[in-house]
């Protein structure tokens, strides 16, 4: 569907609101008529814009909330160009998750879509994807100044801080403690570090 500048305004308002509504009350308790009084949305709009109702609603919120996730680490992500970059990126992560604990947006609508559908996948592929593809271009930087060994496969280091950053994640979701994302990342960057 080709949307006018008006038309795509009106769909990120309701992804918006959808957003903040599943931040606030979770994923459970969202009905479609609380979106449409939040963003002030008739039932037409809502569903000439989302046609497969709330699961078309959710696998946008959870879109958007994979966005967030990279937004969230700019410009550090961007510009990891020397170590104390890595450093302010690598305690900007720490914070988001510590801030979030358990209550990750992201997971919460593509869980409540049923688990791992095609379009899920996709969501979650896409955004691991441009999360390790920034990382990797981090390191080909420090490569190329020397401060990386160059022997080192950037895509798979990238891949490999990536895993360690995602469990971390899922283990402080389930406990609550930062600990083993701490770890993963100084580990990561440590290795990295003492490859020269």
């Amino acid at each position: 569907m080709t949307l006018t500048r008006k038309g795509l305004a009106t769909r990120q308002r309701i992804v918006d609101g959808a957003a903040e509504q599943i931040r606030e009350h979770g994923v459970f308790a969202v009905r479609l008529e609380d979106v449409m009084a939040r963003t002030s949305t008739s039932k037409s709009q809502l569903f000439h814009y989302f046609p497969g109702g709330k699961d078309d609603l959710l696998l946008a919120v959870a879109r958007h909330e994979a966005d967030r996730v990279i937004e969230d680490q700019q410009p550090e992500l961007g510009s990891l160009t020397s170590w104390d970059a890595w450093h302010r990126w690598r305690d900007k992560v720490l914070a988001r998750y510590r801030t979030q604990g358990s209550d990750c947006p992201l997971h919460t609508a593509l869980a409540q879509l049923g688990g791992v559908t095609d379009a899920t996948r996709s969501v979650a592929r896409e955004l691991l994807a441009r999360w390790q593809r920034q990382l990797a271009d981090g390191i080909r930087r420090m490569q190329s100044d020397g401060s990386i060994a160059p022997h080192l496969d950037a895509d798979r280091e990238a891949a490999a801080l990536l895993a360690g950053v995602q469990g971390g994640v899922l283990i402080l979701m389930t406990t609550g403690e930062s600990t083993h994302l701490e770890a993963a990342l100084d580990t990561a960057l440590a290795r990295l570090r003492e490859s020269r």
